[in-house]
């Protein structure tokens, strides 16, 4: 039987070919949107979805699915909790678009600088206006501050500091591998900024991180441009900065972003001539698309010949072990089961297991961490099963 792959976004098709010649299933529905998500994964293996909503519901009602792959870095579009709670693997494709989204963030700022949009949209409603255009700052010698250097803002910093401007940056970890200096508050870093440049991921963390007191921070004329998440602005408190000091903003997202791909939007953001708004297009270059295509492939080709999940989300990143048991042992059927049925009636439970064959296919070795310990009774039971080589029990 053969196992279902439905793509519930845009995907290239000589990459759809590549899942059919795995010998997959593969149900392209470019347009479905959240509410058509329930009833079309309703009996699929593996989802694949971009920007389209993965919401409990659709979790909640399939029967079949075992993976969700999120074509992108971010994975806000996906209910975690509930693939938590069903056992449903969600991976991603985490700097796969790097660089189409730093090349945007570089656009934004140099449209902001030479007001471009309004050049463009004044001359085909057949007014010239030289003067108005001709006060443009120049990026060279400005001062970037990046928020948020992983991927994507690294790709910026390397656009930047070719563009010879300063660049700063803040970020929730450590940076490495970018020459920048790290700021250790960011309120200090944004005062000597004339463009800020957001880049960080949608975390209770970063929700409304872009406040009134943040944007109080800021110098007067700053640019400020965000190809990350729209609800690290507050949006109110970003149009009275612009009012109270002239700010600049660009943005690729926004709230109420509509989920379809065509249609009518509306926005507090409309109008103000001190703000440009692109269509979530950050990712969208034919180049980044096909690093993302193909890293999904990647995943699902892993995950059906192996089991291995790359990049997986939802993986527990600590667990509750203080305990590990190492079992090496003659690899023949039935040998693990027994060691298990004592485990099993100890009451004890296994959170990780591990079964690794040594070269030759005759021993191999099985390594489990517990909740709680093995008594000496337990150690001195599995020491003296059939095809035991050895037990050790240490604590972590």
């Amino acid at each position: 039987m053969k196992l279902k792959v439905l793509i519930a976004d845009k995907f290239p098709d000589k990459y759809i070919q590549e899942l059919k010649d795995l010998g997959l299933e593969v149900i392209y529905e470019p347009k479905l949107g959240e509410k058509d998500l329930p009833k079309a994964a309703e009996d699929v293996d593996i989802l694949v979805v971009r920007s389209t909503i993965v919401n409990e519901e659709t979790i909640n009602s399939s029967k079949t699915l075992n993976l969700i792959i999120r074509a992108g870095s971010g994975v806000n579009n996906i209910a975690i909790q509930a693939a938590n709670k069903k056992g449903i693997y969600v991976a991603n494709c985490p700097g796969m678009n790097a660089v189409a989204v730093a090349e945007l963030t570089m656009g934004l700022m140099i449209a902001l600088d030479r007001f471009i949009p309004d050049n463009v949209s004044d001359f085909n409603n057949g007014i010239w206006n030289k003067d108005k255009y001709s006060k443009g700052k120049g990026l060279k010698g400005k001062t970037l501050g990046l928020i948020g250097v992983g991927n994507i803002g690294k790709e910026v910093a390397k656009r930047a500091l070719a563009f010879e401007m300063n660049v700063y940056g803040k970020d929730i970890s450590r940076i490495e591998g970018v020459p920048i200096k790290d700021f250790s508050e960011m309120d200090k870093l944004l005062e000597l900024c004339d463009v800020v440049s957001i880049h960080l991921p949608a975390t209770p963390l970063t929700k409304g991180l872009f406040n009134k007191q943040m944007f109080s921070c800021m110098k007067n004329g700053a640019y400020l441009i965000n190809t990350s998440r729209h609800d690290i602005i507050v949006e109110e408190d970003l149009l009275e900065a612009i009012k109270e000091k002239n700010i600049r903003y660009a943005c690729d997202v926004f709230k109420g972003e509509p989920e379809g791909k065509s249609g009518e939007v509306k926005s507090i953001l409309q109008g103000n001539p001190n703000i440009y708004v692109t269509h979530h297009i950050g990712a969208s270059t034919e180049q980044a698309q096909d690093a993302v295509a193909q890293e999904t492939i990647n995943i699902i080709k892993h995950f059906v010949h192996s089991g291995v999940i790359d990049h997986w989300v939802n993986r527990a990143k600590q667990i509750d072990v203080k305990y590990q048991l190492v079992v090496k042992h003659f690899d023949k059927p039935g040998v693990l089961a027994s060691v298990l049925d004592i485990i099993k009636d100890a009451n004890i439970n296994i959170e990780e297991i591990e079964n690794i064959i040594f070269e030759g296919g005759i021993a191999a070795c099985c390594t489990m961490k517990l909740r709680s310990p093995a008594s000496a009774d337990m150690i001195k039971k599995m020491r003296e099963l059939p095809n035991i080589l050895s037990v050790s029990h240490v604590e972590l």
